[in-house]
């Protein structure tokens, strides 16, 4: 059950969306996907991340699925920390379109680390870039998001 010798995963915005997102938070029985595995990158710290990978490659880009963490009960806040650092969020969400429609399907936030602890963290290189289905409450705990 290994990857082909030579693939290439590069999913475009929409297919990561409508394809294997969309597939894996319906539930579907028969939905596989080899190339993407489920971590909870929150308990890695980024330069981990990648030997968690299906497909080992010298890309710099890598994708899993990973359920939410509610930092708080009573709240809707995301737990986005690791034991080193944090992801922090940057920029707007950007809406994923159908291509060639104003149709929203999902939305991509992209997010950077930083070493330390909120008040005083370090900003890193690593990135993620993390993708919501537009009909599913951002606020679920059992949501998936693709980095």
């Amino acid at each position: 059950d290994s990857i082909t010798v030579g693939y290439r995963f590069r999913p475009t915005d929409e297919e990561l969306v409508t394809y294997y997102l969309r597939l894996k938070m319906q539930g579907d029985k028969d939905f596989e996907v080899r190339a993407i595995r489920e971590v909870n990158i929150y308990k890695y710290e980024p330069w981990d991340l990648p030997r968690e990978s299906v497909i080992q490659s010298d890309d710099p880009e890598w994708f899993f699925f990973c359920a939410r963490e509610i930092k708080y009960s009573n709240r809707n806040r995301l737990n986005r920390m690791t034991e080193k650092g944090f992801w922090k969020i940057t920029g707007n969400k950007r809406n994923i379109k159908v291509r060639g429609t104003n149709n929203v399907i999902g939305t991509k936030q992209t997010m950077v680390f930083h070493q330390g602890r909120v008040r005083n963290g370090v900003r890193t290189h690593w990135v993620i870039h993390e993708y919501q289905l537009a009909t599913f409450p951002s606020h679920q705990v059992n949501l998936h998001v693709l980095l």
